[in-house]
């Protein structure tokens, strides 16, 4: 299996490289980039080792030049409302799977409400499916495009979908989620400077003013919720607390419980999860604490992995009929 990654010059492209690279069903890897076209793979990523490099292209390529070349999966770890546009020779041809917003969206007015601009090539909207696994399991499997959730969706969802899908919300959802600095992708920003995040933790874009508040709306069908953001200083993960009102907060824990007990990649425990437990796997763990009508979510994942290239690859394995946890890890280092 020949598998294609745009935009590996950059924190989830550079992973998805790796993944791949060592996936018992991926014989060749090809990495391209605008930035780093040209680049030995080992110069762009000096952190893989020779054996994990041996399926890899040796040279970076540019992305034109790979697209034109049969691939059976094709990653795009491009910007948003970027990233349709580029990958479009290869819909039809190969199965794509898209790290950006471009295919996420089945609602225009939501899409436009979140990057101010219409989605881009019409035609294929109505046949991408969004991906997230655990809830979109059986249309990933013929799915021609995938559109990967995002960071902060992807935590949030697989804590308050059992309860919102099931009746039991009765009320406004509080969503209040914190992100490592990888998060806000590698381009060189102030803000994101060593002297600016360390020490430092803030909210910001809160409500429906960050571009995920519409992708939350569409997934949870309802806008009756509050969205907060913030920024910690830590490198990666993603911890988000959901606070959901509800008639039976037991059943609530139960639904849960139940929707999640045979997923491979989703733990199911009471009390508050942290971020080490899932650093550099493709885990989500999830917690619960029940107060009189409510029942508060606690969801825990690393964004580079099961926010972004993990989970691309978990989707690459439900649409091949691969083995679900082939080439992913499980187990975060103590």
């Amino acid at each position: 299996m020949k598998a294609i990654v745009l935009g590996a010059g950059g924190y989830t492209g550079m992973l998805l490289v790796r993944i791949l690279a060592r996936h018992p069903r991926v014989e060749s890897v090809v990495a391209a980039a605008r930035s780093v076209a040209g680049r030995p793979i080992g110069e762009v990523d000096p952190g893989m080792s020779a054996d994990a490099t041996a399926r890899v292209e040796p040279v970076v390529r540019d992305i034109a030049a790979a697209l034109r070349e049969p691939a059976d999966v094709v990653f795009s770890a491009l910007p948003h409302q970027a990233s349709a546009e580029v990958v479009e020779p290869a819909i039809g041809r190969s199965c794509v799977i898209d790290l950006s917003a471009d295919f996420r969206f089945r609602d225009e007015a939501l899409y436009r409400r979140a990057y101010d601009a219409p989605r881009p090539i019409a035609s294929v909207q109505d046949r991408a499916v969004y991906g997230l696994s655990e809830w979109y399991r059986a249309a990933i499997r013929s799915a021609d495009v995938i559109g990967n959730p995002g960071c902060f969706p992807s935590a949030a969802l697989l804590g308050a979908l059992p309860v919102v899908r099931t009746g039991r919300c009765t009320g406004t959802i509080v969503i209040n989620a914190l992100s490592g600095i990888t998060g806000a992708g590698k381009r060189a920003r102030v803000g994101n400077l060593y002297a600016e995040r360390t020490e430092n933790m803030n909210a910001y874009l809160p409500g429906r003013s960050h571009r995920h508040a519409p992708e939350l709306v569409e997934q949870l069908e309802s806008e009756d919720l509050l969205f907060v953001p913030h920024l910690v200083p830590a490198k990666q993960g993603e911890l988000a607390t959901i606070t959901i009102p509800c008639r039976d907060p037991e059943s609530a824990v139960r639904a849960i419980e139940e929707r999640y007990r045979d997923e491979p990649f989703v733990d199911v425990r009471p009390g508050p999860v942290q971020t080490r437990y899932v650093r550099g796997t493709n885990m989500a763990r999830l917690g619960w604490h029940i107060e009189e009508g409510y029942v508060i979510v606690f969801a825990a994942i690393d964004n580079l992995w099961k926010g972004a290239a993990g989970q691309a690859v978990q989707n690459m394995n439900i649409r091949f009929g691969f083995d679900e946890r082939a080439g992913l890890v499980r187990e975060a280092e103590l």
